[in-house]
């Protein structure tokens, strides 16, 4: 079974969306996907990167552009009075998670509760514009997802999670990755939520 890298940021407006169409692409050509939560604001430091570097006239085109992806996909996505926001308590959560998952089952136990974790903070933040900051938020999203939220946010503030992230961000630099959402079949990178096409054709491709 092939696997999708999927670097991804819950800053990220298009890591929303890639976050429930690429598992449906995944399940259509028999791949999982490898969720790589990533820290993207300390990736950008990184690489001298401003993502802020826009313009009123370009950021009012790209929100009115997010509504009719929104409305062509079905999913309920709003932009939330908060943006941009922090977000490195949540991406640990993700990876918290994965770390409680069984080591014996190759890996579809991690998937599963990675994809479950991410698709509900992706919802509390991008549909119901709930403050992924807050740890007691936080907490009560991962209760709401079937997890227990006391427990994983402590996992979340706790060492190898915070390795986990820095490992994660700092890898993905010498892949080549700039922005969110990246995606890799392979060494084959694709970035951006409108590339998700190309993504399914190259997964088609005989290895």
């Amino acid at each position: 079974m092939r696997l999708v890298d999927f670097y991804f940021d819950f800053s990220s407006t298009n890591s929303y969306f890639a976050a429930f169409l690429l598992p449906e692409i995944c399940a259509r050509n028999d791949a999982r996907v490898n969720w790589m939560p990533a820290h993207f604001a300390a990736l950008f430091r990184g690489t001298g990167f401003d993502t802020m570097a826009m313009t009123p006239r370009k950021a009012r085109y790209l929100w009115r552009d997010h509504a009719r992806y929104a409305d062509l996909t079905g999913l309920p996505f709003k932009k939330p009075s908060r943006f941009p926001i922090k977000t490195s308590s949540a991406l640990r959560a993700v990876l918290a998670a994965g770390q409680t998952a069984r080591a014996d089952d190759g890996g579809a136990s991690r998937e599963q509760v990675q994809r479950t974790i991410s698709q509900a903070i992706m919802r509390a933040y991008w549909e119901r514009d709930e403050d992924i900051t807050s740890r007691e938020v936080l907490a009560s999203i991962a209760s709401s997802a079937g997890f227990d939220g006391a427990r994983l946010i402590e996992a979340a503030d706790a060492k190898p999670a915070r390795d986990e992230l820095t490992a994660l961000t700092e890898g993905a630099i010498p892949r080549g990755v700039f922005g969110a959402p990246t995606f890799f079949v392979g060494d084959e990178m694709f970035w951006g939520k409108d590339r998700l096409e190309f993504v399914e054709r190259w997964l088609k491709r005989p290895e």
